[in-house]
C-alpha cells in the first residue's frame, strides 16, 4: 500500500479536529504529505479575504494542538481553503486535483439521513477517487498518546466477492501486515438464504449456501497472508449493514474496510 498524500477535510470545529489525530499519525507512519482542507460555503461570490486568511490560521492552530510531542517540525503539511456550494463535491474534486491517496475525515453520523455515515461522509465515500477513512464519536480509538502511536489490533473486511470488496481486502491485508493485526473476513448472506443450520449434516457431494460461501471466502485470501497475521473467516445471514456493525462490536474491531459501489 503506497500513501504519499493524505487529505483531511476540516470545518474547524473540535469534533472535526478529532480526525486530525488520525491524519497526523498516518502521515508520520507513511512519510506522507498532509493536506488540510477547509471548505467555505458560498452562494454569492467569493468570501472576504479576511475570512480566507483567518481560515488558514485556524487550520495551523488546530494542527499544532494535535501534532503531539514532535510538533509541526516533524510534519510535511499544507493548508487549502476553497469556496464551494457543496462540501462533498468539493472534497472529492480537491482529492482528484491534488492526487490524494487517502482521505481522512469525521462523520457526524446522522442515522436518519444515512444508515452508517453522515451525509457528507457518505457522499465523499461514494465519489472520491481514493479510499476514505471515516471516524465518528462512538468509535474505538486506535491512535494513542502524545506521540500519536497507531495500535491497530483487529481489522475487519466486509467481503462480497465484488471488485469493490477486493480493493477493500487489499487495503485490509496491507494494514494487517503493517501493524500485525488480526484480520477478520466477513460475508453476509441475504436473509433466509440458509434453510439448514451450518452444523447440520449434508449428503456427500452436496453443499448448502453457507458451505459454498465459506470455501470461496477462504480461497479469496492469499496463502502467504497466513504467515504474518491471524485470519478469521465468518459467514453469517441477515441484513449486511446490521451484521457488519454487530460483528464489529462483538469482536472489538478497530477498523472496518468495505467497498462503496458508487
Amino acid at each position: 500500500m503506497k500513501i504519499e498524500r493524505i487529505l483531511c477535510p476540516t470545518n474547524l470545529s473540535p469534533e472535526s479536529d478529532e480526525a486530525l489525530r488520525y491524519a497526523i499519525a498516518l502521515s508520520r507512519a507513511y512519510s506522507a504529505e498532509l493536506v488540510l482542507l477547509h471548505c467555505q460555503l458560498t452562494t454569492a461570490g467569493v468570501a472576504p479575504r479576511k475570512s480566507y486568511n483567518a481560515a488558514h490560521k485556524a487550520i495551523e492552530s488546530a494542527l499544532a494542538k494535535h501534532a503531539g510531542a514532535n510538533g509541526l517540525r516533524a510534519l510535511h503539511w499544507r493548508s487549502l481553503v476553497v469556496y464551494c456550494e457543496d462540501v462533498g463535491d468539493a472534497i472529492a474534486r480537491e482529492a482528484a486535483r491534488n492526487s490524494i491517496d487517502l482521505i481522512v475525515m469525521r462523520s457526524r453520523r446522522r442515522p436518519h439521513r444515512a444508515a452508517l455515515l453522515g451525509s457528507t461522509a457518505e457522499s465523499v465515500s461514494r465519489t472520491a477517487p481514493c479510499p476514505v477513512l471515516v471516524m465518528h464519536a462512538d468509535e474505538r480509538d486506535w491512535v494513542l498518546g502524545e506521540d500519536t502511536k497507531i495500535e491497530l489490533k483487529r481489522v475487519l473486511v466486509a467481503y462480497d466477492f465484488s471488485d469493490h470488496s477486493e480493493l477493500a481486502l487489499n487495503y485490509a491485508l496491507s494494514f494487517a501486515q503493517e501493524y500485525q493485526s488480526e484480520l477478520h473476513v466477513l460475508h453476509v448472506l441475504p436473509p433466509f438464504s440458509i434453510d439448514e443450520s451450518e452444523l447440520s449434516w449434508y449428503p456427500l457431494g452436496r453443499e448448502n449456501a453457507y458451505h459454498k460461501t465459506a470455501r470461496r471466502l477462504q480461497r479469496a485470501i492469499p496463502a502467504e497472508a497466513h504467515l504474518w497475521c491471524e485470519i478469521k473467516h465468518t459467514v453469517v445471514e441477515g441484513y449486511a449493514y446490521r451484521e457488519i456493525l454487530h460483528y464489529a462490536e462483538l469482536n472489538q474491531i478497530d477498523l472496518i474496510c468495505l467497498g462503496a459501489h458508487g
